[in-house]
Order: C-alpha cells, then structure tokens, then sequence
C-alpha cells in the first residue's frame, strides 16, 4: 500500500515542501502539498490522502490545532507531525492532539519513509481471514479481524493508532501487556513507549462509561495495560 499512498504535506518552509514533495515522489508515493493549515483544509474538501505530514510551528493555526480539529470532525486519515521541538512533552502533546506519530527535526528523509510506512501498515485493511467472534465491552463489541468499535448508535471511529493499540491488546484479553510490547506492536520507538499512556487515555474515552473508573482497559502497576471483555 504504502508505495502507491497519497502523502499531503504541510509545511509553511517551502524549500523543505520541494524536497519532501521530490523525496517521496522518487519513492512511489503520491504526493500533495498547502503551506498552512488553511490550504490543507481546501485541499482536503477534494482529496483525501492516506496519510498527513504536517509541521506543528505553522503562521495562523499550529499543526496541534489542526490536529485536534481533524479529530474532532471525524477525521480519519493517520497525521504525522513534524517539529524542532524533540523534548518528551512536546511528543506528547503532539500524540494528545491525535497525532500517529512524531518526528523531530532534523531527521533523516529515510526515516521519515519509514515511519509512513509503518502508519500505514497499522491503518491498513487485515487481510480477510476466519470470522472470530466479536469482544464484548459493555454496550459496545470490538471486531479484532476488522479492527472495528460498534455500539448501538454505530460504528465508532477510531484513529489508526488506537484501533491498532485495541487490536493488539484485543488478541491477548486478559493477559497484560507491557508499554514496551505495545509500543512495538504498533511499531513506534522506544522512546515512544509514554505515548501509549495518551493512546490508552484517549481510546479510554471511547471505551468506558467513565474513564476514571476503567471497567475493560485496565491499568496493571509495573507491567502495563490489559484489556477485561464483559457485558
């Protein structure tokens, strides 16, 4: 999938734009580019990429905003920020907006190849295998072949890091699961390992009656997360 992927690119350095737009051009991808927030978003009323590479220090509104106002809308498609700021709480509030991934500046464009391509993989369609019954989490049911949250209004979004984050936990219930392990599951870095703790928090919003009182995504201290299926 990922040689033939529509990447949008969004950056207000347009000489960084050209050698991304021509970098991932010679390697396959389809590539669209918007200096800013606001040309992104015309962008998206006719297109729809499989994945967004987008600065976060943008002039009008920041790629965490943007973020955050994709995910809000509904939006889908896996978002990958780019930033000069590397410190772990600006990982992290890139991972709480609902980004996929982060990759500080400067990086090394074989990297960022590699980290499309690993979004990619965890946000594309399983290949079709045996129907396995669904995983019961109160009034919802997860579908782990489909990576699919269904409640009674209907199937809930999800982002691609989170449905690979309830996938991977989804096929070993009740067994815990270190954030190490997590993190390799959906192939992030170790340095990436607390980005977890955002990914788990927000699919916690969409999981529980109240998510300061887990009922299926539980906490266990020393050894990470475990997911409890019930009605």
């Amino acid at each position: 999938m990922a040689e033939e992927a529509h990447i949008l690119i969004v950056d207000d350095d347009a000489r960084l734009r050209r050698l991304l737009a021509r970098f991932l051009g010679e390697r396959g991808f389809r590539v669209s580019t918007a200096d800013d927030a606001a040309k992104a978003r015309e962008t998206l009323r006719v297109l729809q990429p499989d994945l967004v590479v987008m600065d976060v220090m943008m002039p009008g509104e920041s790629g965490l905003g943007f973020t955050e106002a994709l995910r809000r809308e509904g939006a889908e498609m896996p978002v990958l920020l780019l930033t000069a700021r590397g410190a772990p709480e600006d990982r992290i509030a890139g991972f709480e907006a609902g980004a996929d991934d982060y990759l500080p500046k400067p990086f090394e464009p074989d990297e960022l190849v590699l980290r499309i391509r690993a979004i990619l993989r965890r946000a594309a369609p399983p290949a079709p295998s045996l129907p396995s019954s669904p995983i019961p989490l109160g009034a919802l049911v997860f579908d782990v072949e489909r990576g699919e949250l269904r409640g009674p209004a209907g199937t809930i979004r999800l982002t691609g890091g989170e449905a690979a984050l309830l996938t991977a936990l989804a096929r070993r219930p009740n067994e815990p699961l270190s954030r190490e392990a997590l993190a390799q599951a959906l192939e992030m870095d170790e340095a990436s390992e607390r980005a977890i703790d955002v990914q788990v928090t927000r699919l916690r919003r969409k999981l529980e009656p109240d998510p300061r009182e887990p009922r299926f995504l539980h906490t266990v201290r020393g050894r990470g997360y475990v997911l409890k299926p019930g009605t």
